[in-house]
């Protein structure tokens, strides 16, 4: 069954989320879309995972999609988890005894790593695909500080999220999709990944970190620096040769999925 919510946020920003849930589920996963897009690019991921037994909570980050905020903006590096949170929160009230999971691409990579730094042992584990954790491509390192933070830039994202032309074209297409991101994200972010970095240790959670060998938008030695510099024992490393920055779209995404569903099932 699947129902559309509002939640609201720490400092009442309404967020809207989508949940798919299942009446004898295995396991809860929050799944945190990426920058400029939004949940809604997630439906067949979150059909697949529901095949396995897996009930899914999604939300658009504030400032995207259906959800309120000023587009695309973040006045501080830890708002992208609280908003996480609440929807991790709600899949543990209403999944008791089961265990939960935080799924996160790109900017919502950023988010599960961020949370699992800031808050150890909330959910059993956590999956990562072209994580953005760490500042290996010129996005932040050549934007100078102490800009206005509202100032925007184009999204030129399009036509490197993927192999899949049809993918590209669906994502230029999209109504949901943000075509501006502004000064006061990269600025958050940026502060994030240097809080990240310095308090590697204290990611101590099991985690599966994926990424495109061939990902243009985040580089994938941002997966090899945060799966070699955090505390965990029980972590895994799949670097995927050929493939761009959205792997849960490239034409062998089935295979990503089955090898996510693969590490689920062991620790379940």
């Amino acid at each position: 069954m699947e129902r559309e919510i509002t939640k609201k946020a720490f400092d009442g920003v309404e967020l809207y989320g989508k949940v798919n849930v299942l009446d004898t589920p295995r396991a809860a996963i929050v799944m945190i879309h990426g920058l400029c897009e939004h949940q809604g690019r997630y439906d067949y991921v979150a059909g697949y995972l529901n095949r396995q037994g897996f009930g899914t909570y999604r939300f658009d980050l504030r400032g995207h999609g259906r959800s309120g905020g000023p587009r695309t903006y973040y006045s501080h590096e830890e708002e992208i988890i609280k908003d996480a949170k609440v929807f991790v929160d709600l899949a543990l009230k209403e999944n008791p005894g089961l265990p939960v999971f935080v799924l996160g691409h790109s900017l919502g990579g950023y988010a599960a790593a961020y949370f699992g730094t800031k808050w150890p042992g909330l959910v059993k584990g956590f999956v990562t695909t072209g994580a953005w954790t760490r500042d290996n491509k010129e996005a932040l390192i050549g934007i100078p500080d102490g800009l206005d933070p509202n100032i925007e830039t184009d999204n030129t994202l399009a036509d490197a999220v993927c192999s899949d032309r049809a993918v590209v074209e669906a994502y230029k297409n999209d109504p949901y999709t943000q075509p501006k991101v502004t000064l006061g994200l990269f600025y958050a972010v940026k502060k994030g990944h240097a809080w990240m970095k310095e308090n590697a240790a204290l990611f101590t959670d099991p985690v599966i970190v994926m990424h495109g060998a061939s990902d243009m938008i985040v580089s994938e030695k941002d997966s090899r620096d945060f799966f070699g510099e955090i505390g965990s024992e029980d972590k895994s490393l799949f670097i995927y040769s050929g493939l761009w920055h959205e792997i849960l779209n490239e034409p062998c995404k089935d295979r990503i999925l089955g090898d996510i569903t693969e590490w689920l099932n062991e620790r379940i």
